[in-house]
């Protein structure tokens, strides 16, 4: 799956392991990575791309905004994950 910015993916490696996280810029190498609480907008981890594990889910510039509405719709999409 190509990863975009919005993209929601999980890690897979690293202190973060298993924490959904979004997408907010895509290097040639790295992959910068925020969930609005330990990782704000304004410092996003740069991570390996294969250490993160992409879904299918995409926020919209919305939800990606500020680290409270992004925080908010992680929080949903993790939710909605352990219901199914």
């Amino acid at each position: 799956m190509e990863l975009k910015i919005g993209s929601v993916v999980r890690s897979k490696a690293g202190r973060d392991k298993g924490k959904l996280m979004a997408v907010v810029a895509i290097g040639e190498k790295t992959v910068a990575l925020c969930d609005g609480k330990e990782r704000r907008l304004a410092k996003p981890k740069q991570k390996n791309p294969l250490h993160i594990a992409p879904s299918k889910t995409v926020l919209d510039a919305g939800s990606m905004a500020t680290d409270r509405s992004l925080k908010k719709a992680l929080a949903a999409i993790e939710g909605k994950g352990d219901q199914t």
